[in-house]
């Protein structure tokens, strides 16, 4: 069930990345795409509290979430540049791929994760794969780095979403107001003019703009709830900030075995 989550996730990412591709104008594309997409994860916010539960039931599970959302502005910022510079190949190939090895070093290096021989071939692989990609595909060396940038971005907003789910954020809203802010971000970046004109062009393209935010919408939600079905029962039954960044950043295993904590506020 996970990785067929995982799996569709990648698809639908594919998706909305080709889709972003074909506009003219790439920068306005993905400023109003990711407006799109953050309307649709407030609505899926709101079904899912609908059904009950808290949101961000401590101050950690609301900064990392935040984090991950300064995060993701950069990366739709970098990802709009890479894209109207290369190809859909190379740049999908590289912002993707090389996060990866970048996920790999860090859990290893940071985190203290252990890291067997065979995924290090895995990660030598991907590399491998990567240099052939970003030098045989036609790309600039502009489209590269941007595309490079996007993989580091990408990495980073996933330990973001990894420590507000460890601090036990609502999946679903943890997207959604890490999209929120993303989109928010990107449209303060525009000045008051920029910002009106976005309202023509979209009032234009709406036919593919609308599908392209939909499906990165959908994306992210398929991916966040994969990635809490994979350990539901590793989720930390601590509330306090500093239990839940240990969990975030060290494992289920370094909790659970200490003092019981008292509850964190909730939100």
């Amino acid at each position: 069930m996970v990785v067929a989550l995982v799996l569709i996730s990648a698809l639908l990412h594919a998706g909305w990345n080709a889709l972003l591709r074909l506009e003219p104008d790439k920068d306005d594309g993905v400023v109003l795409a990711i407006a799109v997409a953050a309307a649709v994860a407030l609505i899926a916010g709101a079904g899912r509290s609908a059904l009950g539960g808290t949101t961000f039931p401590t101050v950690a599970a609301l900064g990392w979430t935040l984090a991950a959302g300064v995060i993701e502005a950069a990366y739709f910022a970098a990802l709009a540049r890479a894209l109207a510079l290369g190809p859909l190949g190379v740049v999908y190939t590289i912002s993707r791929g090389a996060t990866v090895p970048i996920v790999w070093a860090v859990s290893a290096l940071a985190l203290g994760e252990p890291v067997g021989a065979l995924a290090v071939a895995g990660s030598a692989v991907v590399v491998l794969g990567l240099v052939l990609a970003g030098g045989g595909g036609g790309a600039s060396v502009a489209a590269v780095a941007w595309a490079s940038g996007c993989a580091v971005a990408i990495a980073a907003y996933h330990l973001a979403y990894k420590a507000a789910l460890a601090a036990g954020g609502n999946p679903t809203w943890v997207f959604a107001i890490s999209l929120t802010l993303a989109a928010a971000l990107g449209l303060l970046a525009r000045g008051r003019t920029d910002r009106r004109r976005l309202g023509a062009v979209l009032a234009a393209r709406w036919r593919r703009l609308l599908p392209t935010g939909a499906l990165c919408a959908v994306a992210f939600l398929v991916f966040v709830e994969g990635w809490l079905a994979a350990a539901p029962a590793s989720r930390p039954r601590c509330a306090t900030p500093r239990c839940c960044s240990r969990w975030a950043w060290r494992g289920p295993s370094a909790i659970g075995r200490g003092r019981a904590s008292s509850p964190g506020r909730r939100w």
